[in-house]
């Protein structure tokens, strides 16, 4: 149903997007990605990681790595995919927002909702130490 490609929407070192393979018609389940969280309080151990850019909110006082392919779907404010968390199976489920079309890369809202259009949590202006920006 999808692969892993080099994607011309990621700058990062490995440019990888996951890409559909066949159509996939709007409301497919397209991924089950399994989770590891962690309680917040263990975050600044992540944050010195590479594996603090692949990390999502998971509830109230968690935060969890995304394994599998949920990790590599990358960022769109109009997506063509979403996605649920699972609390009681531990995964992050992606399903098809629109319908895909075979070639097409498969994007996610990184805020959660598909119409969220808030700045990313990495693209925002935090102050300094000296509360300058």
């Amino acid at each position: 149903m999808f692969e892993v490609q080099n994607s011309t929407l990621s700058d990062g070192k490995f440019n990888r997007g996951v890409f559909a393979t066949k159509d996939i018609p709007k409301g497919t389940l397209i991924h089950e990605a399994p989770v590891i969280p962690y309680p917040n309080d263990q975050h600044k151990f992540i944050e010195r990681t590479i594996l603090d850019d692949y990390v999502f909110e998971y509830g109230i006082n968690h935060t969890a790595v995304v394994l599998g392919y949920g990790m590599l779907f990358n960022h769109s404010y109009t997506p063509n995919a979403t996605y649920d968390i699972s609390f009681t199976k531990h995964t992050f489920d992606y399903y098809a927002y629109t319908g895909i079309k075979v070639g097409e890369e498969i994007l996610i809202n990184y805020n959660g909702d598909v119409d969220n259009e808030d700045p990313l949590w990495f693209n925002k202006d935090f102050p300094d130490k000296d509360g300058e920006k």
